[in-house]
């Protein structure tokens, strides 16, 4: 019996809100709805709000409210996670009030949007290099913000996920090995992994100390197999190539857990070129 009755006063509530918002969205009292819609947003109903406050962009627009009801509108869509709405809503006031009381944030706001946007490292990056951009041009516009911190830590992870993009062609190349089915223009897989993270190294230098690792040492198992596979006049200096790679990853990374395989591809590769020098001086 007590449970049908909490039930009941339940269901009075919900109605209750229901029809209040209801009645919200068709009310001519901008004012009051308006008042209503700032409530809903204290409260945490973030849709609610920004449906009641994008009803009202057009009729508060021009009045003491139209500043502030815009960005309201931006937060509002951005709280409940629309984050390509909030991304609109928060260029436009920068359009629409370049000196207002809510700029900065709003810039900010614009790249966090495109941010949240950005999509997995397998995708296209476009919406990643946007977002970089976005974000980069809020610190040059805002030198000494306090968010800077905030938008140094976006560029860092959008940058890696930029790397890993690369690291992931890297990786399907040396995948691939020595498979030719793909190689319509000659060369071979093992050349494509090393130019791919070595362009990744070059054109991404704030990468994370781990994707760094990631793509070194890819770049020497990528030297050393394809030295093995190359041709006999090659094979030597391919070799000391992969040697010298295994040099500057031992004095980058010399905690890293691949060390064992590299260090065993390096003494396999040392050999081989040792064994070399010994077989033309006995020819000699």
């Amino acid at each position: 019996m007590k449970n049908t009755i909490w039930l009941c006063l339940l269901m009075a509530i919900a109605l209750t809100s229901c029809g209040e918002y209801a009645a919200l969205q068709k009310t001519t009292d901008y004012e009051y709805r308006y008042e209503a819609a700032k409530q809903y947003y204290m409260e945490g109903k973030y849709r609610k709000a920004a449906t009641l406050m994008g009803d009202l962009l057009g009729t508060m627009k021009g009045t003491a409210y139209g500043e502030e009801s815009l960005f309201l509108t931006a937060m509002s869509e951005f709280k409940a996670k629309d984050y390509e709405t909030a991304g609109n809503y928060f260029k436009k006031y920068c359009q629409s009030y370049p000196k207002g009381t809510y700029v900065e944030q709003s810039f900010y706001y614009t790249g966090l949007s495109l941010y949240h946007q950005t999509p997995d490292p397998r995708l296209d990056q476009q919406n990643t290099d946007q977002a970089m951009l976005e974000i980069q041009n809020f610190l040059d516009k805002y030198p000494n913000t306090q968010l800077k911190p905030q938008c140094q830590d976006m560029l860092m992870v959008l940058q890696d996920k930029l790397v890993e993009k690369e690291w992931l062609s890297a990786k399907l190349y040396y995948d691939l090995g020595t498979y030719t089915g793909n190689c319509l223009y000659g060369g071979s897989n093992y050349q494509a992994c090393v130019v791919t993270a070595q362009n990744a190294l070059r054109d991404y230098p704030y990468a994370s100390t781990q994707k760094r690792e990631q793509l070194s040492f890819i770049t020497l198992k990528a030297k050393y197999h394809l030295a093995m596979e190359s041709v006999e006049e090659k094979r030597i200096e391919r070799f000391r190539d992969a040697i010298d790679e295994y040099y500057a990853f031992e004095n980058d990374f010399p905690e890293s857990k691949h060390m064992v395989e590299a260090k065993n591809m390096f003494r396999k590769a040392e050999n081989i070129v040792k064994k070399k020098k010994i077989d033309l001086t006995d020819e000699d």
